[in-house]
């Protein structure tokens, strides 16, 4: 028998409206930043090994911050966490454009990726609790605006630098505009603490067996999209002997990809379930890389990251989602989550970089395709509780 859900409150409509602007401010922050690192190297002065080193740094505050932030979400109403965290990060986007050296410029980023981090749990334990109360899947649309967000501020970015205009003015400008567009939405959040029976999670605690499970199918499709995304314009330009700017294309339909079926990926789930979903997203991304190892044509490997980035676009959404409804804390078990996969994320380039360098970029590639299918393969472990 169908199941059939309520229309939901003005106030629910509201708060999934306002999630959604926050997700997409986050995204924004990223993509402006990520589009103006070649001014940064510039303004420091380093290399690219320089500016490898310094890359990872965000990835470490963000991990840092992640035995921080499941305490946060429990002791502090989440409307007022969620407000000042995203305000925090927009403010951060202001300081990898004030160093002038390679370990200032690497501090820095600690700080941003620590304040990215925070603001990416609390977002999320309030996405899950709009997802609750709306009693269906609308956790990846979410993410289709964090994406979204992520394309925007990186055009914008680009914009900015035809214009000539520098990236301290530029990302003033673009702080001001976010923190503004952040304190509107905020307003519209629920406020939410946990239960009073909710005991505070520890300072420092391994993950539970159910959250390590959850975060494994995470860090399959984190590294998987860490790859694409670094690698994907490196793979067409050296292995394909293509220009620079078909790469660049490819790492745009990548993304675009992914963003758009995020937004349809609601629709799925509500029909498949969150298993059938992510069984279907491993054959999709697993086919993808098999493409791009596998096929010489251009017109085919950028039609495999394409493939990827589909496949791998739910995935995040429904581990967070999944990581929520455990039992125990809801922040820290995000947290727990964010923390695996934030930790894929940061050791993929360098994976994929050093068995390229020992063998070559197609051997590397081989280690997703690997990944992907594990993903489909776990698929079970982010089954809903039956009610």
């Amino acid at each position: 028998m169908a199941v059939t859900h309520l229309q939901p409150s003005p106030a629910l409509r509201r708060a999934r409206v306002a999630t959604s602007a926050i997700f997409a401010v986050h995204g924004a922050v990223a993509g402006t930043f990520a589009a103006r690192v070649p001014w940064v190297a510039d303004h420091v002065g380093t290399g690219v090994g320089g500016l490898g080193i310094a890359l990872l740094m965000p990835g470490v505050g963000a991990l840092l911050a992640m035995p921080v932030s499941g305490r946060l979400v429990h002791r502090f109403d989440l409307r007022r966490l969620v407000r000042v965290l995203i305000v925090l990060f927009c403010l951060a986007l202001l300081l990898p454009a004030l160093p002038t050296s390679l370990p200032l410029l690497c501090l820095s980023l600690i700080v941003y990726g620590a304040t990215a981090g925070l603001a990416d749990v609390a977002m999320n334990a309030h996405a899950v609790l709009v997802e609750e109360r709306y009693e269906r899947s609308v956790m990846s649309g979410f993410h289709g605006w964090w994406s979204l967000g992520g394309l925007g501020g990186a055009a914008t970015a680009a914009l900015a630098a035809r214009a000539g205009l520098g990236a301290p003015a530029h990302f003033a400008l673009a702080s001001a505009a976010l923190i503004v567009v952040s304190l509107l939405a905020s307003g519209w959040l629920f406020s939410h603490r946990p239960e009073p029976s909710v005991e505070e999670p520890p300072a420092f605690a391994l993950p539970s067996r159910e959250v390590l499970a959850i975060g494994l199918i995470g860090l399959c499709a984190v590294f998987a999209e860490g790859a694409s995304l670094d690698w994907s314009a490196v793979y067409v330009r050296d292995l394909l002997h293509h220009p620079a700017a078909t790469g660049a294309a490819t790492v745009a339909i990548f993304s675009i990809c992914m963003a758009t079926a995020r937004f349809g990926g609601d629709w799925v789930v509500r029909r498949l379930g969150p298993v059938t979903t992510v069984r279907l997203s491993g054959v999709c991304a697993t086919l993808g890389v098999l493409i791009v190892v596998l096929a010489e044509p251009v017109a085919l490997v950028i039609t495999g990251f394409g493939l990827v980035g589909i496949g791998i676009a739910v995935v995040v959404p429904l581990v967070f989602a999944a990581a929520g409804r455990l039992d125990g804390n809801p922040g820290r078990n995000i947290a727990g989550v964010a923390g695996i996969a934030y930790g894929s994320g940061l050791i993929a380039p360098g994976v994929i970089g050093g068995i390229a360098h020992i063998w070559s970029l197609t051997v590397s590639f081989t280690l997703i395709v690997v990944l992907t299918a594990l993903m489909g393969l776990g698929a079970t472990v982010l089954r809903q509780p039956s009610k």
